[in-house]
Order: C-alpha cells, then sequence, then structure tokens
C-alpha cells in the first residue's frame, strides 16, 4: 500500500481535535521509554555528556520529560496532517506564535533569506508557521510561493511519501517549495534574487559525503556541523536568520528569529556556523527537554569529549541504567 492510499484511511483519524492526539501522544511517550526502550542508552549517553554537572537522579528525570515530549512530538505531526481542508486551524488553536514575524519580512525585502533552524520545539509544524503569521485582516507576511523547506530523503518511500504528505498539508495542492537537500543548490542559483525564504535544518549528524565543520564545544563536546546551508547563502549574499522554536508549554509554541547576519558573504562559512550553534546551545540550555535527544550526534573519534569527561559520562550513563 502507498502512502498517499494509507492516507486516504488515516486522514479521518487524523482530523480528530489536538486533545484527543495528545492522549495518544501520552501513550506512545510511555511505551516508546518504558516498554520499547526506543534508543533509550542514546538519549541517556546524549544527556549525560552534555549536562555533566546532572548526578544520575537528575539526568532520569530529563529523559522522562524528554519522552513525555516525544509523544507530544508525535501527537502534534499526526494531528498536523489531517490541517489540508481548513488549515486555518492551525492559527485558531494557537498552537505556534511568532513573536516578530517583521524581522523575517525585513530580511526578505533585502533578497533571499536563509532560516537555520533544528531539531528544536517541533520542526513537523514548520509549513503551518505561515498562517500562524496570518495578520486578523487575513493579510500574510509572506507569499505561500516564498518559503522553500529543505528535507533529506528517507531510504523508505513509503515514509518519505508520508512525511511529504504530512509535512506540506496545509499547503496549497501545487505547492513546489518542498526541496531535496540534493536540489537545494541547483534550485538556489536558477531562481537567485526572487526573495525566496529557505528552511534549513542543520543540527543532524552531517551525512555521508557532506561537508562539515567541527565546532570546538557544542554541549560540552566537539560537533561536526553541516555547512552546506551556510556556504550557499555566502555564495548568493543571502541573509541569515536562527529560528528559535521554543515550547512555553502544552500545544503552545513560541517561535522568535534572530539574525545570524546581514549579508552572508561578509562572515566565514564556519563562522555563520559556529554563531548559529550558540544560539542553539542557549535555546537548548534553557529548556532541555525540547531538543530531539534520541539521535546519535556525536559518531566519530573526533567528535568524543576528552577522555575524562568521556569516563564520567559513561560512569553517569552506568548509574542511570542500573536505577
Amino acid at each position: 500500500m502507498g502512502a498517499k492510499t494509507f492516507l486516504l484511511f488515516f486522514r479521518p483519524l487524523q482530523r480528530l481535535p489536538l486533545s484527543f492526539h495528545y492522549k495518544c501522544g501520552k501513550a506512545v511517550g510511555w511505551i516508546a521509554s518504558e516498554l520499547l526502550h526506543y534508543r533509550r542508552d542514546v538519549v541517556t549517553m546524549n544527556l549525560s555528556r552534555c549536562f555533566p554537572e546532572l548526578d544520575y537522579k537528575q539526568v532520569r528525570a530529563l529523559r522522562k520529560d524528554f519522552y513525555k515530549h516525544f509523544g507530544e512530538l508525535f501527537a502534534e505531526a499526526m494531528w498536523f496532517g489531517g490541517t489540508d481542508r481548513d488549515p486555518a486551524k492551525i492559527r485558531k488553536t494557537g498552537i505556534a506564535k511568532v513573536t516578530n514575524a517583521p524581522m523575517l519580512t525585513g530580511a526578505l525585502s533585502r533578497g533571499d533569506v536563509m532560516l537555520l533552524c533544528s531539531h528544536f520545539g517541533n520542526w513537523e509544524l514548520t509549513s503551518g508557521l505561515l498562517e500562524a503569521m496570518r495578520g486578523e485582516d487575513g493579510t500574510l507576511p509572506v507569499t505561500p510561493d516564498k518559503p522553500k523547506v529543505v528535507y533529506k530523503r528517507l531510504r523508505s518511500p513509503f515514509w518519505d511519501d508520508f512525511l511529504r504528505e504530512n509535512r506540506t498539508a496545509p499547503l496549497p495542492p501545487d505547492y513546489g517549495g518542498y526541496l531535496e537537500s540534493s536540489q537545494i543548490l541547483r534550485y538556489a542559483l536558477s531562481h537567485r534574487g526572487e526573495r525566496n525564504l529557505y528552511i534549513f535544518p542543520v543540527d543532524q549528524y552531517p551525512y555521508r559525503g557532506a561537508a562539515y565543520c567541527t565546532v570546538p564545544s557544542f554541549m560540552n563536546q566537539e560537533t561536526r556541523f553541516m555547512t552546506g546551508a551556510a556556504a550557499l547563502s555566502r555564495k548568493l549574499h543571502m541573509s541569515v536568520l536562527y529560528m528559535s522554536f521554543d515550547r512555553k508549554e502544552r500545544g503552545h509554541y513560541e517561535v522568535t528569529f534572530r539574525e545570524v547576519c546581514e549579508d552572508a558573504s561578509k562572515m566565514g562559512t564556519e563562522d555563520i556556523v559556529r554563531v548559529y550553534a550558540g544560539m542553539l546551545e542557549e535555546d537548548i540550555r534553557r529548556n532541555p527537554f525540547n531538543y530531539l535527544w534520541s539521535h546519535r550526534r556525536w559518531k566519530k573519534p573526533g567528535d568524543a569529549p576528552s577522555p575524562a569527561k568521556k569516563a564520567a559520562a559513561n560512569s553517569a550513563t552506568a548509574s542511570v541504567r542500573q536505577q
């Protein structure tokens, strides 16, 4: 069964109220953590290494909060896919509030914009932010054709198609801005100067063959970040913004844009990445459970902490497992 055929049967369930999905999400979070132990060792190791000042009880408490949030992410993403008939639901629920839309529109008035984002908050709601910014008079700060969302194709065709349909649910049927990462360079060059908004996640561990730089200290560890977005923004003289997607309470996120640079050509590629990484770390430390800790972001020896820090982190991880 293809993803589109599956969604014909799945959509009615997605259109149920958000409160229903949160009840399901609570069960999903508990099952993932306590029953399936879904990537629990990875989560524990990441938290222990990034917050070496925490004892095992504090790490366990933070891990519990993460899985609770993980269930909420699942619930919100499923509900989001059911907004295809009524995208105004995004605004009516108040699930996302943009605090400073004028910064975004101001940057777009100068030319193309690179919007750097991460797995902080609920990135699955990104294509709904435009609707969240609609004014009371019905106007939008950015026309629907301008945002271009960059993604990495999944190995499974089914899940790749499913996520594409789910993530673009509130957008027009002819939306052509969902761009695979391998297409982004050619697309940006051929559409240069059209004042497009490129939404680019860059906190994932670099894919094989991807260009990267090493940030000396991100969350207490040497960390590799992909540099494709920064390099492209430099080449095309884009403004670069950082998007903070902060969770204030269940069902309510606050989105704030921060300027990395007005003209990326005047900064080095690695400098752009390091400024971005600093902003992301500020967000994570302020609201740590709001980050996706289940990913392996530190895989290579060069990304690992020093032997002393590694020993301390492993000791903390072992202590948590024993409790």
